[in-house]
């Protein structure tokens, strides 16, 4: 990258928040994909951390001018390669948005700083009476790298996605204006909204300054339990039945026996559950312990209809976070054996089918793929497993074929984890060549020169 071009950077944001050194910039240059799928960054790649709007917006600028690529960073958790620089250019790290975190307790609101942590806020508002709900599994991410990435997680099935929690957005365009999308109100029918495009648009078509959250009344009390089923039909089967009766637990989360296990003893603790193959995780949350367990003992009543084997209720808040500790953990304890995580969804009655027909693939190439997910949702997560250290050789072949099964139930190569590069070729096998079309406009007219996360969703 040219001289002059980067003493302008400096000029923006200061020299000591202009990272050109690959060792000191290399660290930002990736996510958390595994080494075995993420693209390669490009070489020569400048790291600046703004620190406001107005800085952003002189970037972007002056990188417009040069046709210059620029790639957001936020907390550097994702598993799709989004925010990997493909192409020399810049990559705006958002650590220093870390404030503000205002508050509004009276209109059930919080706005903060696109680089405030999940973690951050939860402990803001740990001395309030209020919370904030989705939670995708790490506590480093930045709220608006959630929001760019439509983050959802376990606790889906009963307050969505990040798209249904975001009231209002700061945006620096592509062109470089600051525009404030969306607001506080409950309601608002002013034209397209433009807001809803922005999330889940992964760093293409602005950079996300500013996030106004929906909050909620923090419950009296919480209380997980495991239900076993020998057939993990019946347990999909008792899903809906629950859902039917107007039992919405904060969370329902299906696990193999196996895989549950396998990420308890990783951490030196005992999965709860004895008997069966395959279990249900279930984590409530209500006014008190008496309705909890009241509700538990409807949710056991309905699972026992569905032949249910086993159940264990965690009545401490130790024996609590264990279990929740065992199922966040899994990924972590199978990293060194993965090669890939996958994060497919199926219409949630479809499930039982979708999972034997992803065992059934991974036989095909005499291997096996542990699964977990949020099958309220609908949403699997499996592992593609490494080969001698290595990403198998037919991972292509398998993942195309995992995928496909998805598409013809009905379903969608990716619920949480986006497109980013590392499935921007299967693009094309769910979607239609004009709905591709219109995305390519709907870029265009955000993003006239194209700068913006180049690489990252279209192929």
């Amino acid at each position: 990258m040219k001289n002059d071009f980067i003493d302008e950077l400096k000029k923006i944001s200061g020299e000591d928040y202009v990272l050109t050194d690959p060792a000191l910039a290399g660290g930002y240059l990736y996510d958390e994909t595994e080494i075995f799928v993420r693209p390669a960054a490009a070489e020569g790649c400048v790291v600046v951390k703004p620190g406001g709007a107005e800085e952003i917006s002189k970037i972007i600028r002056l990188a417009n001018a040069g046709s210059v690529p620029v790639y957001t960073r936020g907390g550097g958790t994702g598993l799709s390669g989004g925010l990997v620089p493909t192409e020399t250019g810049v990559v705006l790290c958002m650590e220093r948005f870390d404030r503000p975190i205002e508050v509004d307790d009276k209109n059930l609101m919080v706005t903060v700083g696109a680089g405030v942590t999940l973690g951050a806020l939860t402990e803001a508002l740990d001395g309030t009476e209020l919370f904030f709900p989705i939670h995708p599994g790490e506590e480093g991410a930045h709220i608006g790298g959630m929001a760019a990435t439509n983050a959802g997680g376990s606790r889906a099935v009963k307050h969505g996605v990040m798209r249904n929690q975001v009231k209002g957005l700061e945006v620096v365009l592509p062109t470089g204006e600051i525009v404030s999308l969306g607001g506080r109100t409950i309601k608002n029918n002013t034209g397209y909204d433009l807001m809803h495009l922005m999330i889940g648009s992964e760093g293409t078509l602005g950079v996300i300054t500013k996030v106004t959250l929906k909050l909620y009344g923090k419950p009296g009390a919480m209380l997980t339990a495991v239900v076993s089923f020998h057939k993990k039909e019946d347990a999909a089967r008792a899903v809906p039945i629950l859902l039917q009766k107007g039992i919405v637990p904060l969370a329902v989360e299906y696990i193999e026996r196996e895989t549950a296990e396998h990420s308890a003893a990783h951490m030196g603790l005992k999965w709860p559950a004895l008997s069966g193959t395959a279990d249900l995780m279930f984590v409530l949350d209500g006014d008190s312990e008496d309705g909890l367990f009241e509700k538990c003992g409807e949710i056991i009543e309905v699972c026992e209809e569905c032949g249910a084997a086993d159940n264990a209720v965690a009545e401490s808040a130790k024996d609590q976070r264990d279990i929740l500790a065992i199922r966040s953990n899994v990924y972590t304890a199978y990293k060194n054996e993965i090669a890939d995580t996958l994060d497919m969804a199926v219409p949630p009655a479809r499930m039982p089918e979708f999972i034997d027909r992803l065992i059934a693939i991974a036989a095909r190439y005499g291997t096996t793929t542990p699964i977990c997910g949020h099958i309220a949702d609908g949403n699997i997560h499996n592992f593609i497993l490494r080969e001698d250290g290595q990403k198998p050789p037919y991972y292509d072949e398998m993942t195309s074929a995992m995928y496909e099964a998805a598409i013809n139930m009905s379903g969608t190569v990716t619920a949480e984890h986006g497109v980013g590069k590392t499935r921007r070729r299967h693009m094309r096998a769910q979607l239609s060549k004009r709905e591709l079309e219109i995305m390519r406009a709907v870029k265009s007219a955000f993003d006239p020169n194209g700068i913006m996360n180049p690489g990252a969703l279209f192929i």
